[in-house]
């Protein structure tokens, strides 16, 4: 088995295992006697988003997992952000993870949510899984393997045209100018915002969305998502053309593409304004 089958077994078997249960109660179905499940609970953290005993298990399952996979630190978001820079300061080989990347979807029983594993080493990013278990598509690539679902190479995205895209804008942590110039005049077809900035990426990579737009992103929002769009040929960077994975905690910006025409094509409408 290789490495990248092994973490993607690790994603599914934790997200069935721990996640889903929780999921069935939020979406208003009652679980089976074999499957007792309390209800879920949540706490606000630090800078205000929100924290479920979902998350909490699910991040200890999967550090536990993972260091049998490849034995270096886990940073995952549910720690404290002094224990996330001392890991980076002592090693550059270090487990990315974000248990629940979508908790508002999650705690709704809205299906838009997923577990994001990326694996850096010598700071550079060699692998990322997201597993998105309501639809059961887990995504993968690395750094020698194009982007796959369920283990079956994806399409590279052949649209160009930016009037036929269709855009994934988070605009609530867009700029006002940026924010009101989209939704005055926007030079696409059509836009949704979804509520998991790693699913996101997935997404724009599977050209389901071919342009995307994201005002503040951290390490564990978008370090799988970044390998998995570039190795299905997507483009990605930061609002001031900067690349947005860089080891460290500060929020980046992210616009990007499902191919790099069309990212040429996003960029310049930016210019307009």
């Amino acid at each position: 088995m290789t490495l990248i089958e092994a973490v993607s077994q690790v994603a599914i078997r934790t997200a069935k295992q721990v996640l889903l249960p929780y999921f069935e109660l939020q979406c208003g179905i009652k679980p089976s006697q074999q499957n007792e499940q309390q209800a879920l609970t949540i706490d606000i953290k630090s800078d205000g988003s929100w924290l479920t005993q979902a998350d909490t298990k699910a991040h200890q399952m999967l550090t536990e997992e993972l260091v049998k996979l490849v034995d270096c630190p886990v940073l995952s978001e549910e720690m404290s952000a002094q224990e996330q820079q001392a890991i980076l300061d002592k090693s550059g080989d270090y487990w990315c993870i974000d248990p629940l990347d979508g908790t508002s979807n999650f705690t709704q029983g809205i299906p838009y949510w997923c577990m994001s594993i990326a694996l850096i080493q010598k700071g550079q990013m060699q692998l990322g899984v997201i597993y998105d278990p309501c639809r059961d598509e887990c995504f993968s690539a690395s750094s020698e393997h194009k982007t796959c679902i369920n283990g079956r190479e994806l399409a590279t995205s052949d649209k160009h045209e930016l009037k036929n895209a269709m855009g994934l804008i988070d605009f609530k942590r867009l700029d006002a100018a940026k924010a009101g110039a989209l939704a005055v005049n926007p030079p696409y077809r059509s836009q949704r915002s979804f509520g998991s900035s790693a699913l996101d990426l997935c997404w724009i990579a599977a050209d389901r969305c071919q342009v995307y737009l994201h005002g503040k992103q951290k390490l564990w929002d978008h370090a799988a998502g970044l390998l998995i769009l570039s190795q299905a040929g997507g483009k990605a960077e930061t609002f001031a053309g900067e690349v947005v994975f860089s080891n460290d905690l500060m929020p980046k910006s992210v616009i990007a593409a499902s191919n790099a025409s069309m990212m040429q094509r996003w960029k310049d409408y930016f210019r307009t304004f």
